[in-house]
């Protein structure tokens, strides 16, 4: 009975054992397993260190080039704009040199230009303000010495030359006058320098007028004068500027 009791005893120690022998071999199984993935994962780590790394030398290498030649371009520029103002200079001096030959030229030019100023501003009101600003664009190159005062004169006969044409011109043209206080590109059929007509893009017409010393625009309501106006403008739509017209009278010379 005491044997049994024994074998039994030892059999339970030794299923203990064997059950402890498991038990220990699989959690060495686990740890090893677990060992193996983190060692894996930090070689992933170093790999994408390395990676990142190279395309940090890449990125730093395009970008040092970038910064080379940003550098070289405004180089480049630099010494472009060196270049232009040195020869800016340089002309400036030759024209000084030239001018000096014919300083009586630059006060007779200074008179020619203030009179064309103010045949402009008296004149038919076509243009106007681009035409004065040629003028003051030849006044102010002059006196900066941008020009030659050969040039100037050669400028200065093409305005007049110009002014001259305009008064024998006739045509379709665009340009922005007031109308009833507000400005509006308008089609313009001048005739010559004596009558200018103009139509609106809301359908109104009408012609320039002077009233003392100064030019207004004149809408016309009466429909019978409309359709003359309308009809000058069809005709120079067609290219005919000869023949008979019958027209309100809008002599801008007129003083009323």
């Amino acid at each position: 009975m005491i044997i049994t009791r024994n074998k039994n005893v030892l059999s339970l120690l030794a299923s203990i054992v064997l059950l402890s022998s498991t038990l220990c071999a699989k959690n060495n199984e686990n740890i090893v397993d677990s060992i193996m993935k983190l060692r894996g994962d930090v070689e992933a780590l170093y790999s994408k260190i390395d990676e990142n790394k190279e395309q940090y030398k890449s990125q730093m290498k395009s970008l040092a080039m970038q910064r080379a030649d940003n550098e070289a371009q405004i180089n480049r520029k630099e010494t472009a704009l060196q270049l232009s103002l040195s020869e800016v200079e340089r002309l400036k001096e030759n024209i000084s040199s030239i001018s000096t030959k014919n300083e009586s030229l630059k006060p007779m030019l200074m008179v020619a230009l203030e009179r064309l100023r103010t045949m402009i501003k008296e004149g038919i009101p076509f243009k106007t303000e681009e035409r004065l600003s040629e003028v003051e664009k030849i006044k102010t190159q002059l006196n900066d010495a941008v020009i030659t005062q050969e040039k100037a004169l050669s400028l200065v006969w093409a305005l007049y030359d110009d002014t001259l044409r305009l008064t024998k011109e006739i045509g379709l043209f665009k340009q922005e006058i007031e109308v009833e206080g507000e400005r509006k590109m308008a089609q313009i059929a001048k005739l010559g320098s004596v009558m200018l007509f103009f139509a609106t893009p809301d359908d109104k017409v009408g012609y320039m007028e002077k009233k003392e010393g100064q030019y207004h625009t004149k809408i016309i309501t009466d429909e019978a004068n409309k359709a003359e106006i309308v009809a000058l403008f069809d005709a120079l739509q067609k290219q005919i500027r000869t023949g008979y017209f019958t027209l309100p009278n809008a002599l801008v010379l007129m003083e009323k």
